[in-house]
């Protein structure tokens, strides 16, 4: 049995899989770039692939005029739900696969930029690709930068995570797809040339660009160590699903349920 293949969808230039094209990559997955905005087909099916992983992008999940490959990253999303291949849908993967899937994003009545506290529900404990995470007991901290947000969520899908702004940060339909709103991908240097192109949406804000990287860089250790985990962690998940089972459960923190 060969090594297992991941579609990686690209929405722009600037938004690629970072640190976590590189933990799986270094975990044995193979990965198959397609970048539709640079004039890639996507596949029109997902036959070839044990694994998606749809990343980030300024576009709405909506936006198809703007970005016309969208109902096909659509579609792959359904099509990875009904077979319940491991999928990782980040920021607007997130969006794409909620209304993909009948659920409604909207635009968020609090924007999120930088470096944001997460809380895990209890089903996080449980969770084959949040467990591991949870049950450490320490904080859970990542990169946000995002306007919309997943309002409801599709029929069936598990909530796992929340912040003080963003009701829905992930959630997981079936055993093996998951959805982020955060960016478990991203850390200072990636962000550097969204700041630069958002400098207007962030000051609305009352942001510096310059002042939200400096931030994310001070947490790189963590959030290298972290979310490089949870990269590993998924692509262990890719390589035996069957790992994809509940973890034990575990005390959560005072504060969460």
């Amino acid at each position: 049995m060969g090594a297992a293949r991941v579609l990686v969808v690209e929405h722009e230039d600037g938004t690629g899989p970072a640190q976590v094209g590189e933990r799986i990559v270094g975990q044995g997955l193979l990965t198959d770039m397609c970048r539709p905005w640079a004039g890639d087909a996507l596949p029109r099916n997902l036959d070839d692939h044990d694994a998606l992983l749809v990343l980030g992008g300024s576009m709405g999940p909506h936006d198809d005029e703007r970005a016309p490959w969208l109902p096909d990253v659509r579609e792959l999303l359904r099509q990875a739900v009904a077979r319940d291949l491991p999928t990782l849908a980040i920021c607007l993967g997130m969006e794409l696969l909620t209304v993909a899937c009948g659920g409604e994003v909207r635009r968020a009545a609090l924007p999120e930029v930088g470096l944001c506290e997460l809380t895990p529900f209890q089903e996080a404990a449980e969770d084959p690709l949040f467990g591991p995470l949870t049950n450490t007991g320490g904080r859970l901290r990542a990169v946000q930068w995002h306007w919309e947000e997943s309002g409801t969520l599709p029929d069936g899908a598990v909530p796992l995570v929340t912040s003080e702004r963003c009701a829905h940060q992930s959630y997981r339909i079936g055993t093996s797809v998951w959805a982020v709103q955060f960016h478990p991908e991203v850390l200072a240097d990636d962000i550097r040339t969204w700041g630069t192109s958002d400098v207007g949406p962030l000051r609305a804000l009352g942001l510096e660009p310059a002042g939200v990287v400096a931030e994310v860089a001070r947490a790189e250790t963590e959030l290298r160590a972290l979310w490089g985990a949870f990269a590993e962690q998924w692509a262990a998940i890719v390589t035996d699903p069957a790992t994809a089972v509940p973890a034990l459960p575990a005390v959560p923190p005072p504060g969460q349920r």
